[in-house]
């Protein structure tokens, strides 16, 4: 169940209501358009990627002499074809668009074919012979941390003494959880339509969440200056994180095939060469050794994260820096100190997904509560609750606190878990359905059930401080119609939707009044990437501040016009009042165009108070935290290990939601996917470093059938502290840490077959496999 109150009409409704997505009625009729759905010019080249089938050799020769003679071919890109810089990667200037002299994991692009159809370049790109001398392959962190194989000195994050604190402590225990990848298995594959224009101008309509990032590596590959080069994102089939950086490649070879030929070019991903050659969220393996007193209080931690990154950096820096952030979760950590191995293996490199290592790093501490409580014998709700950041209004009357700062330094000025938790608690009836759980679990032999509450704590803003600025353009017309553009990207969250019921509300008009225009490299330049959860917060603000620009100027305007001031000037429900005067939105509009007052406005927007000093692994990082937290029920089959998630209670801290709808859809489908990555969905390599789960009928995902009864609600005292859009909170990764929640039921579920006292250590995801094992541990020890 789920509270939804009926939506008032898409047309009237504005900001802290309900209103449907914007492109809701062609999503359901097949009408949304994406890059292969886009009337293709008659003339346009089709493309396929020629990909490695080792995963680690010197490159001796590429014969690609069958490809280009092959039917229907126009076209065989390689690395001496590209007239710049031969690299695809986001930061580091470390992977290349076509491998050269090396190979550095099996699916790596070595060439590109473009034909007449795509059916005749994937023909072709099977051709292509390349000549290898194999070298050993490093696939695992384990194999990666004997071998010394890092793409950096280990980091670490540390604050006061904690080897001492453990020692000191009257309790001490540790352990290591395994934590798999996941799949991003977007709807939408990755997908480029390149079209070339007069001189060195090229426009790129592609899915991405990172149009600038797709601008600056397409110039680069090219050789020509950024403005030659226009990105154009309308929307995406979905993307998860999977394509902020993923889609270079796409992109930069269909704009490197159609500067070649003169032709258009489309590049889509078959789904399996999709799964093979992109980057997946980076599995971690995490070792802790913790110290605490009789109530279960952490005194002292100590954690080190192995993270598998790839073949090269992609986004890893700041992903392992984030996952180290929230290694406390919702969890003061007195003493503690945090070591990252950034893993260097002979795999795709892996990449952002939803939570951007925030959810790995949580998972850990999770374990570690967990495992207390079951030394203690005692409830991990209750350890959890006594490990818990002080509340917000605690800190206020004494802001110098000292269980208010994190591992980095941060004060958390705001924290409201504690009444979360607790309003969780009694309305999803944990503690009677704990023990009620317990008398079934006495009573039956093989099914057993497990019950969990864990809450969510995480950080917004991007952890690179630059990236946390937007742009917005907006323009008034004589009809009283908005046009609104801004950096961000639509890819399913609703963004565009948010946004523009933040530039209706500043008007004063109807929703439909906002015309939402497609994302554009000529409109809003210089932009970041839809990421960090932060999508609404820094669109809205910019184009709010556009919209509140020309309303300015039309207040003044008018004011002047009736011989009052500007603070008589009011804008709602489509009509400008001055004074006791009243004129329509369009009429306002009319009269300050022949007047010459300008209707266009752009706006920016910069994040304030964040600071990080990598050097010494301190400083705010974020802007404020964002809070919830679910109590998740399941049940395994001790015979066989299948195992089911039975009801999910959530409570998710929205601030004063934008649009309550869309956040509870957010919700719920953060749940899901995260349940998803830690109880079923597994990534599997062989030893020759082949992703054997590469496609949909290898790798499992959750389905309909998998969603258990799901009671979901927005905490109704939730209010942003901080000034962001209409004093709202980011939703977008939040949630999918919610599912941490199904690990650790089906962990309490494993529990009950043996000592109370023994933990599980149930390891990520926890297949059917994973928890027949544990149970049969279990049993084992007695």
């Amino acid at each position: 169940m789920r509270d939804e109150p009926t939506p008032p009409p898409i047309e009237t409704a504005t900001v802290h209501h309900d209103a449907r997505h914007d492109s809701a009625p062609r999503h359901v009729s097949g009408a949304a358009l994406y890059v292969d759905d886009l009337p293709t010019p008659p003339n346009a080249l089709h493309l396929a990627l020629g990909l490695s089938e080792v995963a680690h050799a010197k490159l001796l020769d590429l014969n690609l002499d069958a490809v280009r003679s092959a039917p229907g071919v126009l076209a065989v890109l390689s690395a001496a074809d590209i007239p710049g810089v031969n690299d695809v990667s986001p930061v580091k200037g470390d992977d290349p668009m076509f491998a050269e002299t090396e190979i550095l994991h099996h699916g790596q692009c070595l060439f590109a074919v473009a034909a007449e159809n795509r059916r005749a370049a994937r023909a072709a790109a099977r051709l292509g012979v390349a000549r290898v001398e194999e070298r050993p392959a490093v696939l695992t962190i384990e194999e990666a941390i004997q071998a010394g194989a890092l793409l950096e000195p280990p980091y670490v994050m540390a604050r006061g003494d904690a080897a001492a604190a453990i020692a000191a402590a009257p309790h001490q225990l540790s352990g290591r959880v395994e934590i798999g990848g996941q799949e991003h298995l977007y709807l939408e594959g990755q997908a480029a339509l390149a079209l070339p224009g007069e001189g060195d101008e090229i426009k790129v309509i592609c899915s991405t969440q990172h149009p600038t990032e797709i601008q600056h590596k397409v110039a680069s590959v090219l050789g020509v200056p950024y403005h030659s080069v226009i990105i154009e994102v309308r929307r995406m089939g979905g993307a998860f994180g999977g394509k902020e950086s993923q889609g270079n490649l796409a992109a930069c070879a269909a704009a490197l095939a159609a500067v070649r030929t003169g032709r258009p070019a489309k590049l889509v991903y078959d789904r399996d060469d999709d799964m093979r050659v992109t980057g997946k969220r980076h599995d971690f393996r995490i070792d802790y050794r913790v110290g605490f007193d009789e109530r279960g209080v952490i005194q002292g931690i100590e954690v080190d994260q192995a993270v598998r990154c790839g073949m090269s950096w992609d986004l890893s820096e700041p992903i392992c820096d984030r996952a180290m952030f929230h290694a406390d979760n919702a969890y003061h950590l007195p003493a503690a100190k945090i070591t990252s191995y950034r893993c260097r293996t002979h795999t795709a490199s892996n990449t952002a997904f939803r939570g951007f290592g925030g959810p790995q790093g949580m998972v850990g501490i999770e374990r570690v509560i967990d495992e207390i409580a079951f030394a203690l014998g005692e409830d991990p709700l209750t350890i959890r609750r006594r490990n818990f950041y002080p509340a917000a209004a605690a800190v206020a009357a004494n802001p110098a606190e000292p269980r208010r700062l994190t591992q980095y330094g941060m004060a958390v000025e705001d924290f409201c878990l504690g009444e979360i938790v607790d309003e969780l608690a009694e309305s999803a009836e944990y503690a009677a359905r704990r023990a009620e759980i317990a008398t079934w679990n006495a009573a039956n032999p093989v099914i057993k059930r497990g019950i969990a509450l864990t809450p969510v704590k995480f950080g917004i803003s991007f952890t690179k401080s630059f990236l946390n600025q937007a742009g917005a353009l907006v323009h008034v017309y004589t009809d009283g119609s908005v046009q609104l553009n801004h950096g961000g990207t639509e890819m399913g969250q609703g963004l565009f939707t948010k946004v523009a019921q933040v530039v209706a509300e500043e008007f004063g008009v109807a929703l439909n009044a906002v015309k939402i225009t497609a994302t554009d490299t000529s409109k809003v330049p210089n932009t970041s990437a839809t990421a960090a959860s932060s999508g609404a917060d820094l669109n809205g603000m910019a184009a709010q501040l556009a919209a509140r620009e020309i309303k300015d100027r039309i207040s003044a305007h008018l004011a002047a016009e009736h011989q009052t001031t500007p603070d008589q000037v009011s804008f709602a429900n489509g009509q400008v009042r001055v004074g006791h005067n009243e004129v329509s939105f369009a009429e306002a509009a009319q009269s300050a165009y022949f007047a010459r007052v300008s209707l266009s406005a752009t706006g920016y927007y910069a994040t304030p108070k964040i600071s990080w000093d990598k050097a010494t692994a301190s400083g705010r990082p974020f802007f404020y935290f964002a809070y919830g937290a679910a109590v998740t029920e399941a049940a395994i089959d001790t015979l066989t290990g299948e195992n089911r998630l039975l009801r999910v209670d959530i409570l998710h801290d929205c601030g004063r939601s934008l649009n309550p709808a869309l956040d509870l859809g957010q919700i719920e489908g953060g749940y899901v996917q995260g349940a998803g990555w830690l109880t079923m969905e597994e990534l599997v390599w062989d030893d020759a470093g082949r992703l054997r789960t590469h496609a949909p009928s290898t790798y499992k995902i959750p389905c309909a059938s998998d969603r258990p009864e799901m009671n979901i609600k927005l905490w109704e005292r939730g209010e942003n502290r901080e000034e962001t859009i209409y004093r709202s909170k980011a939703v977008g990764e939040p949630p999918l840490m919610l599912g941490i929640s199904a690990l650790m039921a089906l962990s309490d579920a494993v529990a009950s077959v043996g000592d109370s006292r023994r933990y599980p250590n149930l390891d990520a995801p926890a297949t059917p496999e994973r928890v027949l094992m544990a149970v049969e541990r279990m049993r084992a020890a007695g």
